[in-house]
C-alpha cells in the first residue's frame, strides 16, 4: 500500500505522519520510495491480511526488483532523516546508477534506515555511507 506526493521535502514531511496515521506503525515494515524520473516520493508498507487499501484511500504497487547498492544510517530522528539525501549522493558517487528504478529507504527501526540505490544488473559494489 502506498501514498504518493511530489519529491519535495515539505511534501514528504507532511506525507509521513498522514500515512502513519492511516496504516498505523505497529508491526509494519515501512519504506520510502523516491522516483527521480517522475519526481515523486511514496510512503509504502506491505499489505497484511485484513488491509483494504481502497477503503483507506491508498494505492497498491510493488517495489522495483533488481540489484541495489546498500547503505545504512543510524542515529536519532530528525537528524537521521536529514542525512538520507547526502548518504544517497555518497552511494551514487561510487558508480553506475540504474535511473529506471527508484531509490528506496527501508525504515528498519525508528533510529535505523537502510538505503537501497538501484544499480545495473551485474554491478553492485559494497559500501556503507
Amino acid at each position: 500500500m502506498l501514498l504518493t506526493c511530489a519529491d519535495e521535502l515539505p511534501a514528504i514531511q507532511a506525507l509521513w505522519p498522514r500515512f502513519e496515521t492511516i496504516v498505523g506503525l505497529r508491526g509494519r515494515r515501512m519504506y520510502g520510495v523516491a522516483d527521480v524520473v517522475h519526481d515523486t516520493y511514496s510512503t509504502c508498507t506491505p499489505i497484511r491480511p485484513g488491509d483494504d487499501p481502497a477503503a483507506l484511500g491508498l494505492e497498491v504497487g510493488e517495489l522495483a526488483a533488481g540489484r541495489f547498492l546498500r547503505g545504512r544510517l543510524v542515529g536519532e530522528p530528525p537528524d537521521l532523516y536529514a542525512r538520507i539525501g547526502p548518504a544517497f549522493e555518497e552511494l551514487e558517487a561510487l558508480g553506475a546508477v540504474d535511473p529506471s528504478r527508484p531509490l528506496i529507504e527501508f525504515y528498519k527501526r525508528y533510529d535505523e534506515v537502510e538505503l537501497w540505490l538501484p544499480v545495473p544488473d551485474g554491478r553492485a559494489p559494497t559500501a556503507t555511507p
